[in-house]
Formats: structure tokens, sequence, C-alpha cells
């Protein structure tokens, strides 16, 4: 089978061969737990089921996570190894089951939860580069999207991850999201339906931040939006001396000053001290 999971549309044949995302037809993971770093209606206080997929259909040049995306590490499991760790999270307490990354095994994971179907809600966290037809398939399984919408400049995404439509794609795969997805709270402030659309402030990015936020002002419905802070330099950035540094507090406060500006209030924020490698998790395989 061809693959199209992706907007690569690279057609690989993935029993035979490896795709732009650097996968084959196997389910590769780095670390599956109790995740406590998402935003609060997320991670709650037992953590969110978080389940590390490797490979990228995106690549970003300063990924945090990067010997993941690169698919450099990593153990292959069975589809029906996937659908036990599902019952698994969600045995050992986890307020969810968070997918992360996981575009490129989409076919896969629809297998593993018709072996297994969580009671809990089910987090789609992606970079955003999606097919909507494929989004529309994974929506019968999705409560809760965590999309990233990193660029809007077709000149910055094409220098940093070599796809110069990403914005048209993402923002268009973030729109159906949000349609799709009402937000719906329980009684603990937990996320059991919506959209938190995410959002990484780069160095020298805030005019292209800004554009961002004049988009999802008119997209936003009952959304939130995390504006983060975390950029910390990591990844294949030797060619990028802007990517060199993390943001300033000067940088991270104008866009914020510019997302309350526009009226934007469902709306997280990050201490500066979370630009830090502490955050990204050790991986076990």
């Amino acid at each position: 089978m061809k693959c199209s999971l992706c907007p690569n549309g690279c057609k690989i044949n993935k029993d035979s061969n490896v795709g732009l995302c650097g996968t084959d037809n196997s389910i590769r993971i780095a670390k599956y737990y109790l995740h406590p770093y998402e935003e609060p209606p997320i991670s709650g206080k037992r953590g969110s089921g978080t389940v590390f997929f490797c490979g990228c259909s995106l690549k970003c040049v300063f990924c945090q996570n990067y010997e993941l995306s690169r698919n450099l590490r990593g153990k292959v499991i069975s589809t029906n190894e996937l659908a036990d760790i599902f019952k698994q999270l969600e045995e050992n307490g986890a307020h969810n089951i968070n997918l992360v990354n996981p575009t490129h095994y989409s076919n896969k994971i629809i297998d593993a939860f018709k072996i297994y179907r969580p009671s809990i809600p089910v987090v789609y966290n992606t970079h955003g580069y999606e097919n909507k037809d494929i989004l529309e398939k994974m929506n019968e399984y999705v409560d809760v999207y965590l999309p990233d919408i990193k660029f809007f400049s077709p000149t910055l995404s094409k220098r940093y991850t070599g796809k110069e439509n990403y914005f048209e794609i993402a923002s268009s795969a973030i729109e159906f999201m949000i349609k799709s997805k009402p937000t719906v709270f329980d009684q603990n402030g937990l996320m059991k339906q919506g959209v938190i659309v995410r959002h990484l402030v780069l160095p020298q990015g805030v005019s292209d931040s800004k554009k961002i936020l004049d988009w999802y002002q008119g997209v936003k419905g009952s959304s939130y939006i995390n504006v983060m802070s975390q950029y910390t330099p990591f990844g294949e950035i030797d060619a990028f001396p802007e990517l060199k540094r993390k943001i300033t507090a000067r940088e991270y406060d104008s866009v914020i000053d510019y997302a309350m500006s526009l009226g934007i209030d469902n709306m997280f924020y990050q201490a500066q001290d979370s630009a830090s490698e502490e955050y990204i998790p050790k991986w076990d395989y």
C-alpha cells in the first residue's frame, strides 16, 4: 500500500521502503508513561497517559525531540501491544491517552483502538501538518486535539522545515479540529473534549507570532491557545544562528500583550524558566 497519511504525499510502499517521515510499516515508540508537563486540563493531578511515537512528517530543525523525530531510537511494537499500552495507561490512572506525533501511524492507531477502546479521552498531539481526510477518519476516536501552529510565513516554514505550505495546511487542519470538538470540561476542570492550539514563540519570531494570533482570533471558537516560551536551542541548528539562543522576556511579553489586545482570553502562558531541557523526557528505548 502506498502511504498518503500526511501532506508529504510521498506514496512510498512502507512494506519495503521508508517514507519521508523516516518510518516503515512498523510502529516504533520511545516511551509511554504518565506525563505531568502538559497543560493543566490535560495532565491534571495524575498525569496524561502519553505515548511518544518515533519519526516525523515535519522535522523542524530545532526539534526538542530530535532523536525521536529522526527515528534514531525507539522500540518496535505490534498493534496488539499498542492496544495493551492504552489499557495499561488507563489502569495506571491516566486522565487520558495522549498520542504524541501520531500522524504517520494513524492507520495503525485506529487498528489498535479497534482492539481496545479506552473509556478515558483520547488526545491527538500533533505538529499541525495534517491531511484533513485522515483527521476525518481519526475524529471518531479523538476527543481532544493538541495541535501546534508553528509558522505563518512560508519563508520561515521553508527555512526550518523545508515546507513552504505549512500554514496553508496546518491552519485548515486546525479549523477542522475546532469545528469538530467544542470545549467540554469535567467537574474537576479536566478537558473531556476540545482543542488547545499551541504556538511556540521563536527567537526573532515576534512578527510571525502576531500574524498567527490574528488568524487564531478569527477561528478560535471555544478553543484555547497556549503561547509557549519554552524554546530551547536544540536539534540541527548550526546553519541557523538566530536559533542558538532562547527567546527574551521582551519578545515573549510582546506576543502575550498582543494576544490580550485582541481579546484572546482562553489562553495559557508559560514562565520563562520553562525554556529548559529539564522538561524533555528521558527516553526508555
